[in-house]
Parts: C-alpha cells; sequence; structure tokens
C-alpha cells in the first residue's frame, strides 16, 4: 500500500487546453449554441410520485437485517439494519405525543453519534424540519438559527440544553454514553414496533434548513426539500458507489465528516443507509483514533476533508507497521480546495488506495460531482464528472456569456438537487437562482475536453492586484510547503496603489524564528512578481468551518505579530 517512490510530477499538473476552431461534434456533452454542459452519464429516472417522503424512499430498498447499520467506534456498540427503521418509526410516534407535528422545526445540536441519523429521520418521518447546528455554536448563533428559524424543540447534550431552553425551546437530551435508565433510552426504546398516524408528505416539502453563507453575505437559511434529498440519494450517494462492480453491503465507511454539515449529513445521516452499508461513527476527529478505527473494523471507504487528508498522510509515513490501513480501498474528498501538495503527498504513502474528489454545495443538497478513475485515466485535481441529470454553465463574469471547455469563469449549476430557495429572503434567493433554475455557485472553474471539472478558486475570494488575478489557494500551496509554516490562509487587502495586495496569516511550527521579510522572499522564489505575499501576519490559527474552509472573513479580526 505504501510506497515513498518518486510520483511524476505530470501526474498532478492541471493544464487549460485551447479552444479548438470547429470542435462542435468533439463534445457531444457540451452545446455550443445554449452553452450548456450535460452529464455524460445517463439519466436516472427518480420517483414521479409526489407524495414520498425521503426516510420512505430511503427503506424502499431491500437491506441485509444481519448487516450493522451504524457502528459506535467507543464501545463497538451497534444498531443493526433490522432495528433501524422500527426506531426511526419509534422517534416519530413519541415526537407526536409530544405534540410536534407537520411542519415544526427541530435542531440537532449534537457531534456525531449513532442516534443522530435516528433522530434526523423520526422528524423528518414525521413531516418535520429539521435543522442541524455545530454544538460548539455560541448563545449568539443559537438564538440567531432558532428565531429564524422558528425553531420549537431541539435534540442536545445536556450540557446546552440550559441554552436551549432559555430560548423556549422543548429540550430532549441525548446522553454521551446510552443506558437502559437514561430518558433518551426509555424515550426510543420503549415505543418500539409503535407507529404514529403520519400526515401526507409531499416531495416539495421543505425537510431541512441548512446554514450557508452562499456566494455572498452572511449565513443564511438553505430551504432543502424531500426532492431534493431524493435526488441526492440517487444521484450522489448511490450513483456514485454503483459505479464499482463491487457488493455494497461488503463496505465499511468511517464518519469522522460532521452530520451537521451537508457533506456529513447526505452520506452518513441519509444516503449510505439505503444501501445496507455499515457505516463506524466517531464523536471527534483524532488522527490516532482513526488508524485504530480503520485496523479494528477494516474500513474501506473514507470520506474526508483537506485536513483530514493531510493528516492521514503525515500519520501513514510514520507508521512502523503499514499494513494497520490495509483494508482502506478508496478515500473521497470535497467541501473545500485540495492543493497538488497534499494530493500528491497522499497518493505517494497510499498509492493502492482510489483517490477521488467530488464537488457539491448546501445549496445543491450535495450534489454536483464526482470523481472516478480509470485504468488509464486518474485526474487527482479535478472534482469529476457532472452527476446524472446535472446541467453545468461556465459564464464570464464581465459579458455573461457561456464559456466553452478549456475557458475559465462562474460555474453555475442546475438540476434536482437545487435548493428551493433562502429562508425569508427572496433577495438572495433572487440573486443566487436565476428564473430558469441556474444556481450561482460563486466558484471560479473550467471542464477540461474530457468533461471533468477544476475548481480554480472562490470569485469572491480573487485578490485583484494592479488588475491582475491571483487566487489564494495559490499562494497558499507555496507558503504550506515551507518547512517551518504549520498552516496558513491568505486575503485580500485593500490598497491605494494596488487596489489590493495579498496577506498571509502564517502559523508557524513549534519554535520557528521565522520572520516576515523570509516568508515573503520564499513565495517571491516561486510565483510571478505581480502574485508576491506584500504582507505577512503571524497567527496562533487559522479559523475554519467544520468542513475545512478557511474563514476568510474572520482573519482580520485574528490578534496578529509580524515578529
Amino acid at each position: 500500500m505504501f510506497s515513498d517512490n518518486k510520483m511524476s510530477e505530470t501526474t498532478l499538473t492541471i493544464t487549460t487546453p485551447k479552444t479548438q476552431k470547429n470542435p462542435h461534434s468533439n463534445f457531444p456533452w457540451y452545446s455550443f449554441e445554449t452553452g450548456i454542459y450535460s452529464s455524460k452519464y445517463p439519466k436516472i429516472n427518480l420517483p414521479q410520485n409526489p407524495f414520498l417522503d425521503v426516510v420512505t424512499h430511503i427503506f424502499s430498498y431491500p437491506n441485509n437485517n444481519a448487516t450493522s447499520a451504524l457502528i459506535d467506534y467507543s464501545s463497538g456498540y451497534s444498531i443493526p439494519y433490522s432495528q433501524l427503521f422500527s426506531l426511526v418509526k419509534s422517534m416519530s410516534y413519541r415526537l407526536d405525543e409530544l405534540g410536534f407535528s407537520q411542519g415544526d422545526v427541530a435542531l440537532i445540536l449534537l457531534p456525531n453519534c449513532l442516534y443522530f441519523p435516528i433522530i434526523l429521520m423520526g422528524v423528518l418521518y414525521l413531516g418535520g424540519i429539521v435543522s442541524p447546528m455545530n454544538p460548539l455554536s455560541s448563545f449568539s448563533e443559537l438564538k440567531h438559527q432558532t428565531l429564524g428559524s422558528r425553531a420549537s424543540f431541539a435534540f442536545s447534550h445536556v450540557e446546552n440544553a440550559p441554552k436551549l431552553r432559555a430560548l423556549g425551546l422543548n429540550v430532549i437530551e441525548v446522553p454521551e454514553i446510552m443506558n437502559q435508565n437514561c430518558d433518551f433510552y426509555k424515550l426510543l426504546y420503549t415505543n418500539v414496533g409503535k407507529s404514529c398516524r403520519r400526515p401526507m408528505i409531499n416531495q416539495d416539502d421543505i425537510a431541512t434548513i441548512m446554514y450557508s453563507s452562499g456566494t455572498t453575505g452572511a449565513s443564511k437559511g438553505v430551504l432543502l426539500t424531500h426532492k431534493n434529498f431524493i435526488s441526492m440519494v440517487e444521484l450522489f450517494v448511490r450513483f456514485e458507489v454503483s459505479q464499482y462492480n463491487e457488493p455494497s453491503s461488503e463496505n465499511v465507511y468511517l464518519d469522522v465528516l460532521p452530520m451537521f454539515h451537508i457533506y456529513g449529513l447526505s452520506l452518513f445521516g441519509l444516503g449510505l443507509l439505503s444501501l445496507g452499508i455499515s457505516v463506524v461513527v466517531m464523536s471527534k476527529f483524532d488522527i490516532n483514533e482513526v488508524v485504530r478505527a480503520i485496523c479494528r473494523y477494516q474500513v474501506t471507504h473514507f470520506p474526508v476533508v483537506p485536513p483530514i487528508m493531510a493528516a492521514l498522510s503525515v500519520k501513514a509515513r510514520s507508521l512502523s507497521d503499514k499494513s494497520v490501513l490495509s483494508s482502506l480501498k478508496q478515500v473521497s474528498c470535497g467541501a473545500a480546495s485540495l492543493s497538488t501538495k497534499v494530493i500528491s503527498d497522499f497518493l505517494h504513502a497510499f498509492p493502492g488506495v482510489d483517490f477521488i474528489q467530488g464537488y457539491g454545495m448546501t445549496e445543491s443538497t450535495a450534489v454536483g460531482t464526482r470523481g472516478f478513475n480509470m485504468e488509464n485515466s486518474h485526474k487527482y485535481t479535478s472534482v469529476g464528472l457532472l452527476a446524472p441529470n446535472m446541467e453545468a454553465k461556465v459564464v464570464n463574469g464581465n459579458t455573461g456569456s457561456c464559456l466553452p471547455p478549456g475557458k475559465a469563469g462562474e460555474l453555475l449549476l442546475r438540476g434536482p438537487g437545487v435548493m428551493k430557495g433562502y429562508l425569508n429572503n427572496s433577495e438572495a434567493t433572487r440573486l443566487t437562482i436565476e428564473d430558469d433554475g441556474w444556481l450561482h455557485t460563486g466558484d471560479i472553474a473550467y471542464f477540461d475536453h474530457d468533461g471533468y471539472l477544476y475548481i480554480l478558486d472562490r470569485l469572491k475570494e480573487i485578490i485583484k492586484y494592479k488588475g491582475f488575478q491571483i487566487a489564494p489557494v495559490d499562494l497558499e500551496a507555496v507558503l504550506k510547503s515551507h518547512p517551518e509554516i504549520l498552516d496558513v490562509a491568505v486575503t485580500g487587502a485593500a490598497d491605494e496603489e494596488a487596489g489590493e495586495i495579498p496577506v498571509a496569516f502564517v502559523v508557524k511550527k513549534t519554535g520557528s524564528t521565522l520572520s516576515q521579510d523570509e516568508v515573503i522572499k520564499y513565495v517571491a522564489q516561486e510565483v510571478a512578481p505581480y502574485k508576491k505575499v506584500r504582507e505577512v501576519r503571524f497567527v496562533t490559527s487559522i479559523p475554519k468551518s467544520a468542513a475545512g474552509k478557511v474563514l476568510r472573513r474572520q482573519l482580520r479580526t485574528l490578534p496578529t505579530s509580524k515578529l
């Protein structure tokens, strides 16, 4: 599995091919008349019954009842598929008894745990709406989301319960360690076999309110429907697994991704459970525990975000017994941009593991693209091909014209995963979704001549230096290669002469005496003159979201030094 052999540099080189003079016949998946990219995959027929909820859809697929659905990493306790749907119905039954009804909103303020998917599906099965939150949210964030979503119930660990009750919520406490004497256990298991009287749920009904900053501005409530999630199950999760000629029930997935984020919720809270796949759940990320989990449970698939992938590569190189990770078949990465160095490090450490990237947004219910490697084609820096039923455009931001393969512009998506809109924000919805359904992603991207998509940067994060465009991720990749730099983020700062200048926020390794001038000189040796970092600020950490994205707007509030 592991190798110290050097990989050819050309493997990770991104090239932007020139558009041919008369290429119409070469790209049947791209229309030069309309500017629309279509999926290269055959269309998948989605359920047409208007009265269908995502939970019923998930459990319409047969599963091996002897297989463990959810496994707690720490204790080894598991919930088999034979019990899963009964527990979901039990949750719905108890919520109905407590007065929760169709259209009501419940916050889920929990880290990853076995009962997160059961709570999630229990609420949805009753016609309720789920609004997940990071359990580390501040009181002001709790208040903002509670009032904005008009939540009436909340599921939480005991430490957050007083804050939630102070906001007028009915709180159901979920213990970190489950036992038969706790109230949540009794709530769930004393109602097994009971079914409440369910309302008619339409595919167009709201299922979740996920919060996202979108392409611009403050965090907004993203309205996702049952139809959106049904399309996610089919076009993202089930489709991806179907590309491989192996029984899905033999796979074991490791869940470190937070289920309160669209990436983790789509995979582990819903989608994979339609396939009879075993999911090992970890409440928090620790690279040493990840290695133990992979070895103990013979994990085959590990979806990650960039920081986890980087940590896994470093850990792999330090292991004396390389066989502990030999069960791994695939590592997939999404939610944030990956540098070529991180990809290269991973491929060196895991030459026998299938590595792919994917692309999706909260606003597209995680549906977008997915990588797929073939024997003679490994496009590791691409986020893959458009998912079935999805369309895309690449648009020139100045002229609004559509761009052909090889040309970069803002990426627009259209398909059944696109959100209904933003909660109580028609203006933001109008600016994000065009009348004919095109979703502005705010990402700069291009398709190559094989139909593979490459994400270059965020539109709003591009730095304009004297008219030249500078992608922060390019400078970050250079800075991360410095042996004394632990982490870094680059953003633009207003400058009277240049318009904007690149500023690097740098976390030094312990004991480093690296100076500002040394950092600036290091970058200057690696990039064109206009791309040089003009200012360096040393910080203790880089603010990131749960998905691993740099929170650039928070950089300027950090305490910094130039020494």
